[in-house]
């Protein structure tokens, strides 16, 4: 299975509305609920009005598109890294999952990743 980097710098935050989000950028992720607003983009795309905000994220995914039939993807990749003590913050798509980490664990991510037959392209 092939995992592909995301070159850009990620930042987690939170919003009190979507409206300051430029929804005209290449890369984010918005989830709503009951409680709160959460988006996932790209460090420079960063709204000025977040409530709460973490940066320093880097990013790979898993590359194709994944069948709803597959079972255990995420759980065996996020199993490694917790094996090594690598936190993660995972968002899916229609297509595929994303998996981002603190960017002084990239390097060791995507090394114990390779180590365990996984491609990095």
């Amino acid at each position: 299975m092939q995992l592909k980097k995301l070159e850009c710098d990620l930042t987690v935050c939170k919003l009190e509305a979507t409206t300051s989000i430029d929804l005209s950028k290449d890369f984010y992720f918005i989830g709503r609920t009951d409680e709160e607003i959460s988006l996932v983009c790209k460090t420079e795309d960063t709204p000025g009005n977040t409530t709460d905000r973490d940066d320093g994220w880097k990013g790979f995914r898993i590359e194709g598109v994944l069948d709803f039939s597959l079972i255990g993807i995420l759980s065996k990749i996020s199993g490694i890294l917790a094996e090594n003590k690598i936190g993660i913050f995972a968002v899916s798509t229609y297509n595929t999952d994303y998996i981002l980490v603190k960017k002084e664990n990239f390097e060791k991510a995507l090394r114990v990743l390779g180590e365990a037959g996984y491609e990095i392209v």
